[in-house]
């Protein structure tokens, strides 16, 4: 049976009695409830047939938040009729062309929405060659400087678009920042930063209700916050670029399915969502995640493009 945390429960095709589990794929989104839906599961090389990374967090029919604009999600947002109108936060994890480069995509298409209220969106702070979330935004869109300066409204509300709300987080010693929350505080948002390398990178902490759906992004897990950072989470997604046994550099920007399994333990998630594939990481992907199932007793899902879990209160 799903596994019950709470008066949560996700619901899934298949009870993942083998080492690897596909998503419900049907119904997405739900006319109420809540749903993560994923727009790629893929990776930065245009060879597994699959988007680079991007969730949608449905609620009641409607698609609030966004994680990550990796390329090919511009064309599965749409595929998954989500709406630009109805974002109340975009957050990208970090500034590597396959977690941010359709973002601004996303923004053309909103200058044809019916919206008129800010939209808030978080991001690491800069370090080395990679900018922080400002200067990224000002890269993209500053009037006279910027490679899409027409779109130069989204940084102050003119010419017809709505503004941005840029919150960047700064790297610390594994403390978590809110970034959003609603009036009505049925939606809170915390970021921190995490271990990828020397690339300023984020995970995501979404509460929804008694619901908790939690984003690790690219990481070595390396820092034993994080595990408090995911803690009960009803959902955890982990990305799975390298395979067990990988060697070397690697290890810095990624942990191996064996660690993944410890995070998703240590931190008692519920489910835990395996995506961000490599040719690399599905090349043995039954392997890969018997080495998750060997750790981790919990519900696991592979993840694949707008693959849907509903979560229900």
């Amino acid at each position: 049976m799903p596994r019950v945390s709470g008066k949560v429960v996700v619901f899934m095709m298949s009870l993942c009695a083998s080492v690897s589990c596909a998503a419900q794929t049907a119904s997405c989104p739900p006319a109420a409830g809540v749903a993560l839906q994923v727009l790629g599961s893929g990776g930065p090389i245009a060879d597994d047939a699959r988007a680079s990374a991007g969730y949608i967090v449905w609620i009641d029919g409607r698609s609030r938040v966004m994680i990550d604009a990796g390329g090919g999600t511009f064309l599965r947002f749409g595929e998954a009729a989500a709406s630009f109108a109805d974002l109340d936060f975009v957050g990208l994890s970090h500034f590597h062309a396959d977690h941010s480069v359709d973002f601004a995509g996303l923004l053309k298409s909103g200058y044809f929405a019916d919206r008129e209220r800010a939209l808030r969106v978080a991001g690491p702070d800069g370090a080395g060659p990679f900018p922080g979330l400002q200067a990224y935004l000002n890269s993209l869109l500053e009037r006279g400087g910027g490679a899409y300066g027409y779109l130069a409204g989204y940084l102050d509300g003119s010419r017809g678009l709505v503004k941005l709300e840029p919150v960047e987080v700064a790297a610390g010693d594994g403390e978590s920042t809110t970034v959003f929350t609603n009036d009505a505080a049925e939606l809170s948002i915390d970021a921190m930063q995490v271990p990828h390398g020397i690339v300023p990178t984020l995970g995501f902490r979404v509460r929804v209700g008694d619901a908790a759906i939690v984003f690790a992004s690219d990481q070595n897990g390396s820092n034993p916050a994080f595990i408090d950072f995911a803690r009960d989470a009803t959902i955890l997604v982990m990305h799975m670029p390298i395979p067990e046994g990988a060697t070397g550099s690697v290890l810095q920007l990624h942990a191996p399915p064996s660690r993944i399994a410890g995070i998703a333990r240590d931190a008692d998630a519920a489910t835990l969502v395996l995506s961000h594939f490599m040719a690399r990481s599905l090349r043995d992907l039954d392997g890969n995640v018997a080495s998750v199932r060997a750790g981790f007793d919990g519900n696991i899902v592979v993840a694949g493009d707008l693959d849907c879990l509903l979560v229900r209160d």
